[in-house]
């Protein structure tokens, strides 16, 4: 992945650098408005992570100037600049992200990776708060990688990839055990009252269907949405 850092606080982009690259990210980094400017006519990047309050030129002015160009490469804004209007200011000119220091990097990397399956059309499948991308299979919460076990994770995957329908328990079975003949028929239900201990906070409810099997509903749909 290329990724183009503009931030000018050294120490802030030695840190972020170092943590990006643990992820895969070792972005190119420039601590000037210019100076990113002629970097992103000359090469193309996958994303763009960007300050606000740059010397040379102005994080939005450079986040006009590109999209005048015609320029599409997500840009993820981080500044401290945290007010609603500047925050609005960013998005209308042309942000696909906002993010006000000082943040947790793992929600930077997240909220970085989000941008990028976006523009390259990866699927992803959402219920309440919980979001699937399933290329790479990771469920998040909120932006965040959901901290939960991995039968309770491939059961919720195959939960929140098919919204509004409910899934039998010979699928659940199937995709959490496998061919596993150790397992007793009664798994998926014992699976399924763990997975619920995870859900609070999630935006979602796990439903027993009797004599058919789960289904995850999205609490924050409205009832239109919910009878679509």
């Amino acid at each position: 992945m290329q990724l183009l850092l503009v931030e000018d606080d050294l120490d802030l982009v030695d840190a972020l650098s170092r943590v990006l690259a643990s992820r895969g990210l070792a972005p190119v980094c420039c601590a000037d408005g210019q100076e990113a400017l002629a970097l992103v006519r000359k090469r193309s990047f996958d994303v763009i992570v960007l300050d606000l309050s740059l010397p040379g030129m102005d994080g939005l002015d450079f986040l006009q100037r590109i999209r005048d160009a015609g320029m599409r490469v997500p840009v993820l804004v981080v500044t401290a600049r945290g007010s609603t209007g500047e925050r609005v200011q960013g998005l209308t000119v042309g942000a696909d992200d906002y993010l006000t220091k000082p943040f947790d990097t793992e929600e930077l990397v997240a909220r970085i990776k989000a941008l990028v399956r976006r523009s390259q059309g990866v699927e992803e499948f959402r219920c309440g708060h919980l979001q699937l991308d399933t290329a790479s299979g990771t469920l998040m919460r909120l932006g965040r990688p959901l901290d939960i076990a991995p039968r309770e994770a491939a059961m919720l995957r195959t939960l929140i990839s098919r919204p509004g329908r409910p899934v039998s328990r010979d699928d659940l079975f199937a995709a959490v055990f496998g061919d596993d003949a150790s397992q007793q028929a009664d798994a998926v239900d014992v699976l399924a009252h763990r997975l619920r201990k995870r859900l609070p906070g999630t935006g979602t409810t796990l439903l027993t269907m009797r004599g058919v099997g789960y289904l995850l509903v999205d609490e924050l749909a409205s009832p239109a949405q919910e009878s679509a």
